[in-house]
This record gives structure tokens, sequence and C-alpha cells, in this order.
């Protein structure tokens, strides 16, 4: 062996060629360990799909992305009330801007009743004294306000959607509303419920009170903002 005496160059040619303790003569050094390590992976990718189709609970615990939904009856669900299996989910929901605002909206609705009867929807007109304190949608040069969409048959059912005040845009020297740009709504989607009636057996029929629920997606207007006018071609 180059480099090295006879005596050490014997001594490292033994040593290569001897197998680790454990291993049987005549098998590469490694070979059996990489199948140790390879084996129980494979093991566990045979075994987990086959436990999660036995054990595991689909997503959404009964609300299926494919095949049929589970239809519930009256008397397990209620209207408005959501599947416990979802209590997750609408403790995301609750975090959501459109469905945090609601209380909120709905707390000032009653205290502007009582106060004077509702105003119509009007561009306002900005000065220093309104805005000092002023919320961002009140101050905006496309300010909006919100109101409350109920849908019975959505979950949640109550959403804040935003509703622009101007078709314009409000100028920053004059406090009024100028032409010069359009206020257009910004939206968001956002996932919710659907109920929808269906049949707790196999013959089709829609039973009275059963529904069952199906993703969807919506989109929400959130705030307004402002854009250059499209102009004529």
């Amino acid at each position: 062996m180059p480099g090295f005496s006879p005596g050490v160059a014997r001594g490292i040619k033994g040593a290569v060629s001897q197998p680790p303790p454990g291993l049987p003569p005549g098998l590469p050094p490694g070979a059996p360990q990489d199948r140790c390590q390879i084996l129980p992976g494979l093991l566990l990718l045979l075994w987990l799909p086959a436990s999660l189709a036995r054990h595991g609970p689909p997503l959404w615990g009964g609300l299926h992305t494919h095949g049929t939904p589970r239809c519930y009856s009256a008397e397990e669900l209620s209207l408005g009330q959501v599947p416990p299996h979802l209590l997750a989910r609408a403790a995301k929901w609750e975090q959501a801007l459109p469905v945090a605002l609601v209380s909120s909206l709905e707390a000032a609705s009653r205290r502007r009743r009582q106060e004077r009867p509702p105003t119509g929807t009007q561009c306002p007109v900005l000065g220093p004294e309104e805005v000092l304190e002023a919320d961002i949608h009140q101050r905006s040069i496309s300010p909006w306000r919100y109101r409350v969409d109920t849908d019975e048959s959505r979950y949640p059912q109550k959403l804040a959607f935003a509703e622009c005040l101007c078709k314009g845009c409000i100028s920053t020297k004059t406090g009024r509303e100028t032409a010069a740009l359009n206020s257009v709504p910004l939206h968001q989607s956002l996932l919710v419920l659907r109920r929808q009636p269906c049949a707790p057996d196999a013959s089709g029929e829609p039973a009275p009170g059963a529904f069952a629920f199906h993703v969807e997606f919506i989109r929400v207007p959130i705030g307004c903002t402002c854009v250059l006018p499209r102009t004529a071609q």
C-alpha cells in the first residue's frame, strides 16, 4: 500500500476487510444498517394509511370535501348552532375581522336608534376636527361604514360588510369629494359553512329540518381604497 510501511498496510487492510461486530461475514459494511433504517420507514408508510382509514376522524369531522356530507336532524343541531367537531374552527372565525366587529356594530346601532333616527349613506365632508379621534374608516380619503349582513343559512350567520360612502375620493385640500379618484371596496376571501337540506336515509328525499354543511368561500368587503378612474378608450 503506497505511503505506508508493510506492517501498517497489512493492519489497515485487515481492519477494512473485517466486518464490524455483529455483521455476518460477506456483507459490505453499512448495508445492514441502511436496511434497518429504511425498513421501519416502509412499514410506517404501509401502516399509517390503513390505521387512519380505520380509526382517524375525517377532516372537518363529518364534513367531507368529497362524497356525501353528514346529514343532521333538527334534534341533533338547532338553527344557528355549529357541530361540536367544528368548535375549534369556530374559535378561529371569532378572530376574523368580519366576525369580531359584529357585536360592537350591533351595540352602536342600538345606541344610534335611541339617540336619533338613522341617516342615509352619504359622502362626508372631512375637516381637522372630524379626524382627530376618528377611526381609520372614518378618516380615510375613501371612507366607508360597516353594516351587519345576516344569512340564516350560513355559518357564521352575521358578518360585518364594508360599504364605501363615496363614489369618488375626498380631496386632502378641500375635505370634499372629488371625481379625480374612484372609491372601490377591498375584499377578503372567507371560508363559511352553508346549510342545505339533505336526506338522512337512502331515499334521497330531503327531510323536514334535516340539513348538511357545505364548505363555501365568499368575498367579504372589509374596507375601501382610492384608485385611478378607468378612462374611456
